[in-house]
Formats: structure tokens, C-alpha cells, sequence
């Protein structure tokens, strides 16, 4: 039986162990999924959320994709007061007028459809958008929500991850609390 490599990570003081998954031919990635992981998701959300009012973001609202950082967008929006919208990966009749945008997601090598519900819309137009996301990969999926968050009117004031991938420089911008690196064999 194999060992299965791991890359040891602290987030806002808790240790974590990471499964290293092969994402190409040559090319591991390190998985955090904070689902089910409620000491990560209480102290993860908690040091974005003062990492975000310590670089001056007044937002009005949180918004995530499906599926990994839904438990982190309500932490944060509990912690923080805020409101909070899921965009999601499957239409359901319900949904009425959607906006919708499609993407590639890295872990699973597939086009993915993201979809706001039309009874989100009005909780993102004319209101400052605070984007958040467990990892930031290639950035494919940020895009995604930025597109739609900004076809439905919402003011993006910034976006936080967990963590980001690969080279720090690349995500200056994201508010985060450490980067993986990418691992080549």
C-alpha cells in the first residue's frame, strides 16, 4: 500500500495536513477542503475577516462559489454581519432569470457553469461585493464570479482566499493567508 505524499500547512494557527493531488501529467496540487472542518473554517474566517477591515474594505456583501467555500462565506458573513451569496453550479428552475458564466475548474479538468439566482440579483446590484474563495488556483474561477457579479451591478471592492497557488507575487491583490506552492515531478 502507498503512503499518499502530504504538504504540512498553519492557517491562522491551525495545522493541516494537505493531500498532494495529480492535476496533469507532472503537476501535483496540495487539496484544502474546509468543508466539514469546523476549527479551520471559525479561525480561517476570522483572521480574512480582520485581514479585510485591516486593509479598509467597507463591503456590503459576501459572495462565494459552489461548493468548498460556502462554509467559509457563512463564517465570514456571521462574523463580519454581512450578508452573503453562493453562486451556483447547477440551474434549478426556481432560479427564475439567472445570470450565468461559464469556466474551467482546475480540480476537475471540466468546464463548469456558475449561476446567480434572480433572487440574489438585487443583493449585488449598486452594492459593494466582497468575492471570497478557498484557494485561487488559475484565478478562471475569480473571473467567473467577477463576470457575473458585474452583469448583475455589484461593485467589487476586492476578493480574499484562504489561501492563493503557486507564485505570491501573481495574487498581490488577494487578500489571503498564505499561498501553496505547485509541485512538479
Amino acid at each position: 500500500m502507498s503512503q499518499q505524499k502530504v504538504y504540512a500547512v498553519e492557517i491562522a494557527g491551525i495545522k493541516r495536513e494537505l493531500p498532494l493531488f495529480e492535476v496533469k501529467p507532472g503537476l501535483k496540487i496540495a487539496i484544502l477542503n474546509i468543508l466539514g472542518d469546523v476549527e479551520l473554517n471559525e479561525a480561517a474566517a476570522q483572521a480574512l475577516v480582520d485581514k479585510v477591515e485591516a486593509n479598509g474594505l467597507d463591503y456590503d456583501v459576501i459572495v462565494t462559489a459552489e461548493a468548498k467555500s460556502i462554509t467559509l462565506a457563512y463564517a465570514m458573513a456571521l462574523k463580519a454581519n454581512k450578508p452573503y451569496v453562493i453562486l451556483r453550479k447547477d440551474y434549478k428552475s426556481y432560479m427564475g432569470n439567472a445570470i450565468k458564466t461559464t469556466t474551467m475548474s482546475i480540480t476537475t479538468g471540466r468546464e463548469q457553469t456558475l449561476f446567480l439566482d434572480e433572487k440574489d440579483i438585487d443583493l449585488i446590484k449598486g452594492k459593494k461585493v466582497l468575492v471570497i474563495d478557498d484557494v485561487i488556483s488559475t484565478g478562471s474561477t475569480l473571473e467567473a464570479m467577477h463576470e457575473i457579479l458585474e452583469e448583475a451591478g455589484g461593485d467589487i471592492l476586492g476578493n480574499a482566499a484562504v489561501m492563493t497557488e503557486g507564485d505570491p507575487d501573481a495574487w498581490q491583490e488577494i487578500i489571503c493567508l498564505g499561498t501553496l506552492p505547485l509541485f512538479f515531478e
